[in-house]
């Protein structure tokens, strides 16, 4: 059970605030919801109390967590660079991931979409899909860093700047 104010993580809106917990009547049945504001866009989010577990509701990560996504975003090992992969198969792949919830998954597509842009343009899809994937990972480890979301992103950025670098020669 989430608490009043305590920050969580909903799938593919990113963190969010337990503003509080209220009971409804839907269709003759009686639910508690928790109410949730997403803090990147202020939006608001009912999420049955009962279903939580289901649709991914979690807390924000630990501070050994995100530290171990900062570590597992600088590992380049196990790349093996653009493989001409069907767009269409890779992105239903990586929107399963951004919206599974899980912040390895989602720093899982971030690092794979800048390092493919090593290797060719990335398409208007793929760019979106990357900001969405720097948004949530930006957003979920500066609360669990406690540290700016922007520092964060600088962060992230100067670990792909020789990518970032060759990108803007080509432009």
């Amino acid at each position: 059970m989430f608490k009043v104010n305590e920050l969580v993580v909903y799938p593919s809106q990113g963190v969010g605030r337990v503003e509080r917990v209220e009971s409804q009547e839907i269709g003759g049945v009686k639910a508690d919801f928790y109410i949730v504001r997403i803090l990147s866009n202020n939006v608001t989010l009912m999420v049955p109390v009962a279903n939580a577990k289901n649709v991914g509701l979690r807390s924000v990560c630990s501070l050994r967590v995100g530290q171990e996504i900062f570590e597992s975003l600088k590992d380049r090992t196990g790349f093996t660079g653009y493989t001409g992969q069907n767009w269409n198969r890779r992105y239903r792949e990586y929107s399963e991931k951004l919206k599974s919830g899980d912040l390895s998954d989602v720093a899982y597509v971030l690092k794979e979409l800048f390092l493919i842009g090593r290797d060719k343009e990335l398409s208007f899809g793929e760019r979106r899909l990357l900001e969405q994937a720097m948004g949530l990972v930006s957003m979920e480890l500066a609360y669990s860093v406690d540290r700016p979301q922007d520092a964060v992103k600088a962060d992230i950025n100067a670990m792909f700047a020789d990518i970032l670098e060759a990108q803007e020669e080509k432009d």
